[in-house]
């Protein structure tokens, strides 16, 4: 192999590795699926997240590993449910336990904490910083 193939191989792998890097602790991209938070969120549309915005949460932890804030009220964010289920919903209202309540815009289609509670903050994925 010439010296510039394994340069362009090494360049291509260290960007393959930072692109990964930025997806797993930084930004997130997500099509949602679904009407539930229809009209601000169409089905099918592209999502930006921002797993940084609460707090440090490394990929397969299901906790916190520190957190610098909570999200406000009405914020949309990214969350598993309690059963495990990967949502988008808009934050209706945060408690004092650690646990926020969430609703989804369109209330005929959403699957929110009207059906399953309030969930635990550390179930919080990111907060959509974008929708295309």
């Amino acid at each position: 192999m010439k010296k510039k193939d394994a340069a362009i191989l090494c360049d291509i792998f260290l960007a393959l590795v930072f692109a990964l890097i930025l997806k797993l602790f930084f930004f997130d991209f997500m099509i949602t699926q679904g009407e539930s938070m229809d009209p601000a969120i169409k089905n099918g549309n592209i999502l930006i997240v921002n797993r940084l915005a609460y707090g440090l949460r490394p990929p397969l932890f299901n906790n916190y590993l520190c957190r610098w804030s909570f999200p406000d009220e009405g914020n949309v964010i990214v969350f598993y449910t309690p059963a495990g289920v990967l949502a988008v919903k808009r934050c209706a209202k945060v408690l004092n336990d650690g646990r926020f309540i969430v609703l989804g815009d369109n209330s005929l289609e959403s699957y929110d904490s009207r059906s399953y509670g309030p969930v635990p903050f550390d179930n919080i994925l990111g907060r959509v910083i974008g929708i295309k």
